[in-house]
């Protein structure tokens, strides 16, 4: 506890208030966080926002496109939210995309799949993959490339990044540049260094991410399943260079990091950059960690400058 930073422990202090969410059913703990008094942070200025519908089989969902300054055509950065499949939604990721978009001079399509236990597994990474096509089907539209798509998100979000870059390469579909891995979720096993020595009192309990991986899941099965735990994949040669981004004190922490050593022995290009002192979700709360969320997306910002020129030079 005692390199935590100030900014995690504040954070903490209010969170640990709060009722154990894991005690309560989904919709409670949505609308618990839907009624917290709004925190007034600083948005920095794009070009355009737009909310738009898209197909996903035969359903919709809506995805939010965030457009810089600027002539383009851009590069493409498709981003999944975190929230352990349950919670979460456009507007929690908002102030981080708004961020990327400016920071790395590139068309932010944030997408709303649908949430867990309503529509479980498959269907919030299936929404997520459709997602990826209709941003490479519509690139021209976007005012975007196509050739540069880059996938990332946060948790939940850096979980349904992985998958897709899977999935992608397994049945040849839209050629990712990068993907970029926030603290992600890759396996479902709970037994890591870091989950017992976090497991209790650092946000994201050992209990609370059960509770989250239950709900998103139908069966043990599931868990092994590459496209939902991405860690279990048996062959993780041909993928996107990866840029993984973990925190100091979280349960995920050695998930993420075996997951980039199984990408680094699969041949696969991949940075790892470690957040000290931070906890999961610091990289969608700008109202605590403004400074922090500025910082990884710099980093960010830098592996996709040097992994673009490598991609132009082939």
């Amino acid at each position: 506890m005692s390199n935590l930073s100030p900014e995690s422990k504040a954070y903490l202090e209010a969170f640990n208030e709060m009722p154990a969410l894991e005690t309560m059913e989904p919709q409670a703990v949505r609308e618990m966080m839907a009624q917290a008094p709004p925190v007034e942070i600083e948005l920095a200025s794009v070009a355009n926002v737009e909310d738009r519908l898209i197909s996903v089989g035969d359903a919709e969902i809506k995805v939010r496109i965030y457009t810089p300054e600027g002539n383009g055509p851009f590069p493409l950065f498709v981003y999944y939210h975190g929230g352990g499949w349950v919670i979460g939604d456009l507007e929690t990721a908002d102030a981080s995309c708004r961020m990327i978009a400016n920071k790395t001079g590139s068309v932010v399509v944030s997408v709303d799949y649908r949430l867990s236990p309503e529509y479980k597994y498959p269907v919030p990474f299936n929404d997520s993959y459709e997602a990826l096509k209709w941003v490479y089907d519509n690139a021209e539209e976007l005012n975007g490339i196509a050739s540069n798509i880059v996938v990332g998100g946060d948790s939940a979000g850096g979980n349904l990044s992985a998958a897709v870059s899977i999935k992608s390469r397994d049945e040849n579909g839209p050629k990712i540049s990068a993907q970029i891995l926030i603290y992600p979720v890759t396996d479902m096993t709970y037994d890591t260094p870091s989950y017992n020595e976090f497991q209790k009192g650092f946000g994201l309990d050992k209990n609370l991410m059960v509770w989250f991986v239950d709900h998103y899941i139908s069966n043990e099965a599931d868990k092994k399943d590459k496209y939902a735990a991405p860690l279990v994949a048996k062959d993780l040669r041909d993928l996107p260079p990866a840029f993984v981004i973990t925190a100091e004190y979280d349960v995920l922490r050695d998930e993420g990091n075996a997951y980039a050593e199984r990408l680094k022995t699969s041949g696969v290009k991949v940075e790892t950059f470690l957040e000290k002192g931070l906890i999961h979700g610091y990289f969608t709360n700008m109202a605590v960690f403004p400074e922090q969320i500025k910082r990884t997306i710099s980093k960010i910002e830098q592996f996709l400058s040097e992994n673009t020129e490598q991609v132009e030079k082939v």
